[in-house]
């Protein structure tokens, strides 16, 4: 902090740094409202209702017919206001799961209070028109959300990449151009010093910043993404995101190099996953029994082998269980990043197990179903681009 500003321009800062510096400066300062807390979210941050009112000011509102904004919550305001303005408002698909946008359409002679249901989530789904990438659409103005900006442009998302990959899809689609205009609303302390070596080609940098205090216009001369860079991106992108596949056939169709990234050397493949945790990994996985609150016991080892379960069924009862196993890890998450991830994705599970050091975590959970969910929303969040994550079935002593 100097000056009342937060710093992000240590030479040893990286992305990861500045968003957590954000993150844990929003929560000590209490300057959030819910959803809490803020960490691995775009901060609903206090005042963010009048930072969005400024927007309705800028010329490139006043002129565009539609605008692309995102699903954050602390930028339901310019969702309303767009909609106010009878303007056509485009807000991503959750997570590009099922398409790229969603065309909000409110009910003929919809009231005020209606056209703000509309703007929040609930809305979102409500009154959503899916918009694919066959039609034709023209976006003058994008507004999206940030954990950190700076006054010369350079954004940073919370580590998906979301926004990044809808901007040049949308440029694939020529949707938009060089004249479409790029806003973030943020609050004051969000804006901070960002070392340009931190931005690479596939980020989406702004042209305007709107916080409750002030507007910034950056001047930033950083070329925006023109499209999808295909060599970033490799099979199990494609297979999170369904609709990069068929934007992937489309420009190869078209002539261009589409291919992808390598997969790095060593990595597991899902058929022998299983195999590599047997011989490289024995971990200790212990049961706290939540079907008697006065047992506290906790037993020995989870293994694949069958005659070690034998060896305790008798004595103890035995029920099924089944674990996620998550492997190679970035050093840079922390387990409470994996834990709001989870709990936002409603796969909260009876036990992790936490192995930070060796890039790896083993979740419990008590039955099949439980566990598939929670699987497929680690293999579909970006949050864990390059792990391994794979289900397993064991006994627990209870």
């Amino acid at each position: 902090m100097v000056n009342g500003r937060l710093r992000g321009d240590s030479y040893e800062d990286n992305k990861w740094d500045i968003r957590h510096k954000v993150w844990d400066y929003i929560e000590n300062k209490n300057l959030a409202n819910f959803p809490r807390p803020v960490h691995n979210r775009i901060p609903n941050f206090k005042g963010a209702l009048e930072a969005c009112s400024v927007l309705s000011n800028l010329e490139a509102f006043t002129k565009t017919t539609a605008v692309k904004v995102d699903p954050d919550k602390p930028l339901e305001g310019v969702r309303l206001a767009a909609l106010q303005a009878r303007k056509t408002l485009l807000v991503p698909t959750p997570r590009l799961k099922t398409g790229l946008f969603n065309k909000i359409v409110p009910p003929k002679g919809a009231t005020k209070q209606v056209l703000h249901v509309c703007s929040t989530s609930q809305g979102i789904k409500e009154f959503g028109v899916p918009v694919g990438l066959e039609d034709s659409v023209q976006v003058n103005l994008v507004v999206i959300g940030s954990v950190a900006v700076s006054e010369n442009g350079y954004r940073i998302g919370k580590g998906e990449g979301f926004a990044d990959m809808e901007y040049a899809m949308m440029a694939c689609m020529g949707a938009v151009c060089d004249s479409t205009v790029i806003v973030t609303i943020v609050h004051d302390c969000q804006v901070m010093d960002i070392p340009e070596k931190l931005i690479e080609d596939h980020d989406l940098t702004v042209d305007f910043i709107l916080t409750p205090t002030r507007i910034i216009q950056t001047e930033c001369k950083r070329p925006k993404p023109q499209g999808i860079i295909w060599s970033k991106l490799d099979t199990e992108v494609l297979t999170k995101i369904p609709i990069l596949k068929k934007l992937r056939l489309l420009e190869q169709t078209a002539g261009k190099d589409v291919t992808l990234k390598t997969p790095p050397a060593g990595e597991y493949e899902n058929n022998n996953l299983q195999e590599a945790c047997q011989s490289k990994i024995q971990p200790e996985l212990k049961c706290e029994p939540n079907c008697d609150p006065k047992s506290k016991q906790q037993y020995g080892h989870l293994t694949y082998e069958d005659d070690k379960h034998a060896r305790f069924k008798d004595k103890f009862h035995i029920c099924p269980s089944s674990t996620i196993y998550l492997g190679d890890i970035p050093a840079r998450l922390r387990v409470s990043e994996l834990k709001n991830l989870l709990k936002e994705q409603e796969a909260v599970p009876l036990r992790i197990n936490w192995q930070g050091a060796q890039h790896r975590a083993f979740l419990r959970y008590a039955d099949s179903a439980r566990a598939e969910h929670a699987l497929q929303v680690l293999k579909t969040s970006l949050l864990f681009p390059t792990c391994n994550a794979n289900l397993y079935y064991a006994q627990i002593n209870v």
